[in-house]
């Protein structure tokens, strides 16, 4: 796509989020905290309100007209998923609350029962909590070995040392597809060609991913793959798991009550066939039929031109803001045309606190990230207890990009003033 092709795109997306279009303290938006989550098309909002406002009834459970088109709807959804990551079928995808709870699943239904002791659990040290936790409580309860790839000093994945730590033992490996601190695309299909040599299945944490990034699953050859909803245009409370059918038709129930269930006697039941076997009680029926319409829209704009779009706008974002001398950046540095790394920026500014800069941002009508991130061992690990992060999504703007480095410039102004009182 050329610039002219990718400003139009933007152009024509923005007006479909109607958030977008507002005043914070008295200056337009720029939403630049995509990374945490993503704002929603009208079409998303329009697909909850219909199923409230039409179709609200409970799925599989009924016979009357609203159950059915309900119950169509929500495993139109399913179809929707399966199609956006090319599973091999529908049954590999189950909806879960998000991509935490997905994870979750994993680890009681298959590491609880498949881990012992001495087994080794392969995870890296840029991974978010929520591939990070679940893993420490299968550790603990099975005695299994939790092992860490560390960063090259491009601050990337370090593949050598990965080859180096993966063996006979190795039995699971756990990684982010894109790290939401560093901004680096991990090369998941040799970490997953590796760990598949010796035996090893994968799980791949691809919150940063989905939203961002063409998938094939099939292609990929994950065992395991997750994403939350809301990260890619879709409502929160939402998230899926993918998982090769054969592994989730071995994996025991993770959560017990109805719908998971094919017939239940006082002191036995026997469960439903996939995907409803990992899906216990009334499932989030209005945000799953979101995300389908997330999906859509995404498919419609095309996951290509997204991709493309944002190389473009990333090259440019690290562009302006390499120009400020006084800022430090994290993470790989994008290729000359933006591609290689992620949509973001992570930053610290020498004796300015994050937390201080993002809140002066927001008094511009700039809305970017400070914290750890849900990655404290990483930040202990750069030296550093918070970062301030800017995210980009298919709706930002070059223009929003100049809004952000002007209001970042005049911020570095305003605490210059204040060192200079305090000299």
């Amino acid at each position: 796509m050329t610039v002219a092709q990718e400003l139009s795109l933007a152009a024509k997306v923005r007006a479909d989020f109607p958030i977008l279009h507002q005043e914070v303290n008295d200056h337009p938006l720029v939403y630049l905290d995509n990374a945490a989550t993503s704002q929603k098309p009208r079409a998303v909002l329009e697909a909850l309100n219909h199923y409230y406002q039409l179709d609200n009834a409970n799925v599989h459970r009924g016979i009357h007209a609203l159950s059915a088109r309900a119950t169509d709807a929500y495993e139109g959804s399913r179809d929707k998923v399966a199609a956006f990551v090319n599973a091999a079928s529908r049954d590999e995808i189950v909806f879960t609350r998000n991509a935490s709870e997905a994870i979750n699943l994993v680890a009681y239904a298959w590491g609880m029962s498949a881990l012992n002791a001495g087994d080794e659990i392969i995870l890296s040290v840029m991974e978010h909590h929520s591939n990070l936790v679940p893993w420490q409580f299968v550790a603990q309860r099975t005695g299994a070995v939790l092992k860490f790839v560390g960063l090259t000093d491009t601050q990337e994945f370090d593949l050598e040392q990965y080859r180096s730590l993966v063996s006979n033992k190795t039995r699971l490996v756990a990684v982010g597809h894109v790290s939401n601190a560093l901004g680096c695309i991990n090369p998941v299909e040799e970490i997953i060609a590796l760990a598949h040599h010796h035996g090893a299945k994968v799980l791949i944490d691809g919150c940063q991913s989905a939203p961002h990034l063409p998938l094939n699953m099939q292609a990929m050859d994950c065992d395991w793959f997750v994403a939350s909803g809301h990260k890619m245009c879709g409502p929160t409370g939402i998230g899926f798991l993918y998982g090769k059918l054969a592994l989730l038709q071995e994996m025991p129930p993770f959560l017990g009550g109805g719908e998971m269930i094919a017939d239940v006697y006082f002191d036995h039941s026997t469960y439903a066939d996939l995907p409803h076997k990992f899906e216990a009680g009334t499932p989030a029926i209005a945000e799953a039929i979101a995300l389908g319409a997330a999906v859509d829209y995404l498919a419609s704009v095309g996951m290509d031109n997204i991709a493309a779009y944002e190389h473009e706008l990333t090259a440019y974002l690290y562009q302006q803001i390499r120009a400020i001398p006084e800022v430090k950046l994290y993470g790989p540095d994008p290729k000359a045309d933006g591609s290689g790394r992620a949509a973001l920026a992570t930053f610290t500014i020498d004796g300015v606190h994050a937390q201080d800069l993002a809140t002066l941002l927001d008094q511009s009508g700039i809305a970017i990230r400070s914290g750890h991130h849900c990655t404290q061992p990483l930040h202990r690990l750069l030296g550093v207890d918070s970062t301030a992060r800017a995210s980009l999504y298919f709706y930002n703007t070059k223009a929003e990009v100049d809004k952000f480095i002007a209001a970042l410039k005049d911020t570095l102004e305003f605490f210059r003033g204040i060192f200079d009182d305090d000299d």
